[in-house]
């Protein structure tokens, strides 16, 4: 009997300890299946392909959250990117943090996205896709949205609560730098922080990152800024960005250090929704090198058309085409095409 009321007393423990503790399993597989096409005036390639991570990059992850009492709660989250083309994935690479939450807003240490990443895109026109002339792959023009490290190791997060419809992040990852005079990778310490507003149909975003690696002079840190604002008039969503990077080019994760590049970009676009599953969407944006010494400017431009459909809250299919030029002077136009379908799935 004394045995019993013992595991039953452990069994109302463990109920309770589950009762305030949660872990979630998610994840996104999203994939597409199209054509590139470049013209550089020398070679036309076009290239068949199937492409992981059309509207968002697949992934799967976990996270979870223990109730400590008073408002305050340890959380943790766990994220992979998949290749769903190839299946391959590299580890926690996306997210990987531990931390508090309360009325004081939100602590995290570890593998954190940046405040840069998290609202660099929020004005950004067909859904941040592949689509958009603002990415990758495929003719994507702007350096602020994919020259920057999204998702820095060793770092302090901090989120402040929603103050009137006003929110903030702010992060500083460590460089871990030995001074032994060998350039590793990690040594790179970013500063990173966003504003934002949100308030009926307006909305409005500020991100400012800057990184500075052991390799470079301090002078020549790296530094992306990016402004957007979008305004819902019912029957249309306006969206808008200015982005500027300085001492950056490659529009790729991890930009090449050029002393005193300067870029500026723009982009406008539109969302409209034709019924409560089916939204169409356009864009065109500008990004713009300023001539440094003798290499002359260089602009790129482009322009992206879509749709998506919605088959459930949890499935949508997508599809348009980009085109892309990049011009500069004494030097052959470069033409980019990409024409995608796709499928995204959450779980």
């Amino acid at each position: 009997m004394k045995k019993s009321l013992i595991a039953l007393a452990v069994l109302a423990a463990s109920g309770a300890a589950m009762a305030q503790s949660s872990v979630t399993l998610y994840g996104i597989a999203d994939v597409w299946v199209g054509n590139v096409s470049v013209d550089d005036g020398t070679t036309d390639t076009s290239t068949t392909l199937m492409h992981s991570g059309g509207v968002s990059t697949s992934r799967w992850g976990m996270k979870g959250s223990e109730d400590l009492g008073g408002g305050l709660k340890a959380n943790f989250q766990l994220e992979s990117a998949v290749s769903m083309d190839t299946g391959a994935s590299t580890g926690f690479d996306r997210q990987a943090w531990v931390g508090f939450s309360g009325n004081f807003g939100d602590v995290r240490l570890g593998r954190v996205s940046s405040p840069f990443d998290n609202v660099q895109a929020a004005s950004t026109a067909l859904w941040d896709s592949d689509l958009s002339p603002v990415n990758n792959p495929g003719g994507g023009v702007f350096r602020t949205a994919s020259g920057f490290i999204a998702k820095p190791t060793n770092t302090i997060y901090y989120k402040t609560p929603s103050f009137s419809g006003f929110g903030g992040e702010v992060s500083y990852s460590l460089d871990e730098d030995n001074e032994d005079g060998v350039f590793q990778p990690t040594e790179i310490a970013i500063t990173s922080l966003s504003l934002t507003y949100a308030a009926g149909p307006f909305a409005a975003q500020f991100a400012y990152q800057e990184e500075k690696r052991a390799d470079v002079p301090t002078d020549d840190d790296f530094t992306f800024m990016r402004l957007g604002a979008s305004y819902n008039f019912g029957m249309a969503t306006a969206k808008a960005t200015y982005g500027r990077a300085e001492n950056a080019t490659g529009t790729v994760s991890g930009a090449t250090h050029t002393a005193d590049a300067k870029t500026d970009e723009w982009q406008i676009g539109v969302d409209v929704p034709m019924s409560s599953a089916l939204t169409l969407s356009a864009a065109y944006a500008v990004s713009t090198d300023e001539a440094i010494g003798a290499i002359p400017e260089v602009e790129r431009s482009g322009f992206g058309l879509g749709a998506a459909y919605s088959l459930s809250k949890r499935t949508t299919v997508y599809g348009g085409l980009k085109m892309a030029t990049q011009e500069q002077t004494g030097v052959n136009d470069i033409e980019t095409t990409v024409y995608a379908v796709g499928v995204k799935h959450t779980f």
